[in-house]
């Protein structure tokens, strides 16, 4: 004779432990597309930010000094608008030697848009003064 389970055997899942199933992986998966979601966002932003850096050390790069009466200029390129401003940059040496070359602070902005949000990357560096050319303008 076989003895059975007072309450008797329980085959299968109940109607509630199957809701309850379905919530614990429908969270999971809120969480997973979330995570995955904002790291892909990430990515777009970092190479924004790095075409950006590009596009002004490429500016940079097309002049190795400044004119005397400065750098001020703006522009866009592939969707990115920059702007070039410099002013004279005192040094102790430059003021007590005036043979010593002289400095521009160049301020350059590069920026964009990514939806509804505006996007900049702000670059400072010091550049020297163009020397002038014996016999005329260069």
């Amino acid at each position: 004779m076989r003895i059975g389970h007072p309450f008797g055997y329980q085959r299968g899942l109940s109607l509630l432990e199957l809701l309850v199933a379905f919530a614990i992986m429908a969270i999971a998966l809120g969480m997973l597309y979330k995570a995955t979601g904002s790291s892909a966002r990430q990515v777009g932003e970092t190479q924004s930010y790095q075409r950006a850096v590009l596009l002004a050390e490429s500016l940079l790069a097309a002049r190795d000094a400044v004119p005397a009466e400065g750098w001020s200029e703006s522009g866009q390129s592939a969707g990115f608008t920059w702007t070039v401003r410099s002013q004279p940059y005192a040094t102790p040496v430059s003021q007590s030697n005036p043979g010593a070359p002289l400095l521009h602070a160049l301020h350059m902005v590069v920026g964009w848009s990514e939806g509804a949000l505006e996007r900049r990357v702000e670059l400072h560096t010091l550049r020297p003064q163009r020397a002038p050319v014996a016999g005329g303008t260069p």
